[in-house]
């Protein structure tokens, strides 16, 4: 269950991201495409996903140093 947690986690959050985008950009003045809104979620998703294997793998670290 750990697995499709963290896959729907992801999922989720790609959604989100996208979402958000759409969203808030025009706000801003940022006109994006479907295609280009879809593109940005997934690079976010990719730097979210090795920030949190990054963290994890600190705190483990630690963990394991005590």
């Amino acid at each position: 269950m750990s697995l499709v947690e963290a896959v729907a986690n992801v999922a989720v959050g790609y959604g989100v991201a996208v979402m958000t985008q759409i969203l808030i950009f025009p706000v801003f003045g940022l006109h994006t495409t479907l295609a280009q809104n879809l593109k940005m979620g997934a690079v976010f998703t990719v730097v979210s996903i090795a920030r949190s294997f990054a963290l994890r793998r600190l705190f483990e670290a630690i963990r394991v140093r005590n």
